[in-house]
Order: C-alpha cells, then structure tokens, then sequence
C-alpha cells in the first residue's frame, strides 16, 4: 500500500507547538547532547575511509560530518546514510567528492567544535534544531541556505512548516531529514507473559513494571547516566504534571513548583525499575537491552527503530510501540515530543555547489523512501512510500503522531541556551544518583537562571 507521510497533520501539530526563541522556534531536534562550548581542547575526529578515493584533477572536496561510524554501524538509518555518500560520490565522480568524519553520539559535539574552534569546519555537518543550531547561527559557523532553497527543491518538502525549528529571523539555516517521536518500545512477548497490557495512565506503568518484575523480567531498560535520555523521560514527566516551561523561561514562574516537583518523584519512583548498571550503561548497550531480551520496556525515540532493527532484525515482530502515558489531572495526554535530524552548511566551505547538490541527495525521493521503508523515520518531502515495506514499529508511530494534538521538543533543546539545557540534564542526573533532592535540584536551576538569563 502506497501512502503520503502525515504531511498536513504532523507539519502543522509541530509548527503549532514549538517553543520560541532565538528568532525561531526553539523546539529539540535530533538526539543528541547539547553543544558544548570548551569543545576546543578536543582531539579533532578521523576521516571515515568507507567513500571512494577521489578522482584527480579539479575534484572539489568536501567533508560531512556525522554521529556514527559508517563502517560499523548497523544502525538502518546510518546505512542510509552511508548509501547516500557513496550514491553522491559515485554519480559526481570526477566533480564533486565527500568524505565523511565519523564519530560517537556522545562526543559529536565536542569534537564539532574542536573543527570549528581550529577552521576546519565540515562543509556539511549534523545539528540540532533549537538552540543548539543557535551556536551555530549566531558567530556565523553556519550559513544561511535560503538563497539556496529554490522552488524546485523547497517544494519538494511536505509544507514550509518543516522548515520552523531551522528558521532564524526569516532565514532557514539548516534542512531537516526525517520526523521521530520519543516513545515507548516493549517486548510483546514479555508484556504477555507477565499479564500486562499496554499502560495509558501513569498508575497502570507502574503496575506494569511490578508485574513484569514480579515475572522474573527487567522492566525498563535506560541509559541513565546519559543525560539527554534521562532528560527526555524528565520532559515527558515534567509535561504530562503540567509544567508551562514557556512560563518558566519567560520569569514568570519558578522551576521549583509543585508541578516540577511532582515530575522528579515520579522519575525516582520510575527509576526503581531501571536495569541495576542503567547509570553506567551507554544508550547503545540500554538499547541492547531490549532488543536482546533483557528488559521489557525501553523509554526512548523512533529513531531507534533503525538500531533495533539493524542489530536483531528477529525482534522486529516482538517488538511494540506505544505513547507515554497520562497522568491523571495533568497536561493533555496526546502532546509528543518530536524529533529531527537536520544538515548545515559551513559559511565559510569553499564548495558550496558540491555542499548543497550533497543535500540536496539526502532529502531526494531516493533517501527519503529509505528513510521511511528501511530506517523506520517518517520523511519530510512529499515521497510516497511503500509501507507493507516499512518496518512493523512504523505503524505504531504513525499512530501515535495521528493522535498528537501537538509536539514538543526535548527541554534541553527547547531552553534559551545550550548552557540551560545542559544545566536542566544534569540536575535530572542528579536526581536520579539521589546527589540532590529535587527541591535542591530545581533550586539550583531557578539560581542558575537568576545568574545565567538576562
């Protein structure tokens, strides 16, 4: 069956939910940590080998910069990934040519910076929306693609709407990829054996957890130490209790409130569930985690699907989606947090041509149908897609986006700075090591802000 992505729907949901700020939206983009500004003492990331050699002569050489090793990878969407460079680099042969630098999601942004901070920037390189594509914006690191959006390729995207987490005073500095959703996966089979259904209320998650323990099983599987995953548990909490955060950033209200507080015991009542290494466990080896059989639950985005996946494709049909849950008397239970990957372009690359036909084969008809029938991400242009191909977990998004009455983003890209987002993280960290009560923690926020947000 052939069917358009949820164009109308999601592009709307999502412009009418974002966060302002920075002169554009401030809502997350990809999973990822925020930027970190003393990135420059990094050791500067190597070359990924996988791109043909280039051609001699007037070849102009570009570089793109990406968050996984595309040799190692098995992650679907990585793959894609990879597939689109050597697809670029093959059908530009003795014009154009790219070579990518691999790295970790934990020290991408780092190492970014550390290229930045010594004028090597990539020609091309990942980003987030929100704030962190600000650190890139505002000293110039990234140019301004709005002359290069003609109609031709702009049109081509589902609605200008996709455009609204990139856009900064009317300029659009960065091209998103794919759409997720922070969701929850879990293991059919156990959720079964332990006599669970799929939890819609808070209550009935922890219900499940105590069955599923009380079944001989690891309820959640999280990657707790890593701040951005616990940060987007906390957002979820923090939302679904009510939090208005465009209250919080405006002044107008404390981060210590009833309703934040509500939100971190429900995460220390949550975190008793985890898997017993989750604060040294990497979000790989947590999502491993059940994807091996080792937990049921696993707290995390749609973008997983292509990790899962690509690393036991066997659990592809084990495998279920479902929204987070309400909490009774909260916020509407049907706002998502939503997620994009995005591509800038150095300001100052000597190729522009080749940096822009390069983007411009990531969101062709080409990558995006894979984005959506192999990866498991839903796509931003107007390509139809097989979706008897597409992975069984896409279904369960595509629902959960269907029933959205609005998205969110992560909070630690939807503050005013980076530093914000980074400081919201840590405190959760915190919370969970039991290093702060969340009275401390949130204290120590509203004295951050007092010092920090002029």
């Amino acid at each position: 069956m052939k069917k358009k992505v949820l164009s109308i729907l999601l592009t709307v949901a999502m412009t009418a939910s974002l966060l302002a700020g920075c002169g554009s939206s401030g809502a997350a983009g990809g999973a990822a940590p925020a930027a970190d500004s003393g990135a420059a003492d990094a050791a500067a990331p190597a070359a990924d080998d996988s791109a043909a050699p280039a051609a001699s002569g007037d070849v102009q050489e570009i570089t793109w910069m990406f968050w996984d090793d595309l040799n190692a990878t098995e992650d679907l969407i990585s793959k894609g990934y990879k597939e689109t460079i050597d697809r670029f680099n093959k059908d530009y042969e003795g014009q154009y040519h790219c070579t990518p630098i691999t790295t970790n999601l934990e020290e991408y942004y780092t190492k970014l910076n550390a290229l930045v901070a010594s004028g090597e920037t990539p020609d091309v390189f990942i980003v987030s929306p929100g704030p962190n594509l600000t650190t890139y914006v505002e000293p110039g690191v990234a140019a301004d693609l709005t002359p290069y959006l003609d109609a031709d390729w702009k049109g081509t995207f589902s609605s200008d709407a996709v455009f609204a987490q990139q856009t900064y005073d009317g300029k659009i500095y960065a091209v998103p990829l794919n759409i997720a959703a922070a969701c929850v996966f879990y293991n059919k089979e156990m959720f079964k054996e332990a006599g669970v259904e799929v939890p819609k209320t808070w209550d009935e998650l922890i219900d499940a957890c105590k069955k599923i323990k009380a079944a001989g099983h690891t309820p959640i599987t999280i990657s707790a130490g890593t701040a951005w995953c616990l940060s987007m548990l906390a957002g979820y909490l923090c939302d679904r209790e009510g939090v208005d955060l465009k209250k919080i950033e405006s002044g107008e209200e404390s981060w210590n409130n009833t309703k934040t507080i509500n939100a971190a015991n429900k995460l220390i009542e949550l975190s008793e569930y985890f898997q017993p290494t989750a604060a040294g466990d990497t979000n790989d080896v947590a999502t491993a985690g059940l994807y091996n059989g080792e937990a049921a639950i696993l707290i995390q985005g749609s973008w997983a699907i292509g990790q899962i996946n690509g690393e036991n494709p066997d659990f592809e049909q084990k495998c279920g989606v479902f929204q987070f849950p309400e909490i009774p008397g909260g916020n509407d239970p049907n706002r998502v947090i939503a997620k994009s990957d995005s591509l800038a372009m150095s300001a100052t690359t000597k190729s522009p041509e080749a940096a822009i036909a390069l983007m411009k084969y990531f969101t062709d008809d080409t990558a995006q149908k894979y984005t959506a029938e192999v990866g498991g991400k839903i796509p931003v242009t107007k390509v139809e897609y097989d979706a008897s191909k597409a992975p069984a977990q896409l279904a369960d998004v595509m629902d959960i986006f269907s029933n959205a009455s609005s998205t969110f983003g992560f909070y630690n890209e939807s503050l005013f700075s980076t530093e914000a987002g980074s400081t919201f993280d840590d405190n959760m960290v915190a919370i969970y090591l039991k290093e702060k009560t969340p009275e401390q923690a949130f204290d120590d926020l509203d004295k951050w802000y007092a010092a920090n947000k002029k």
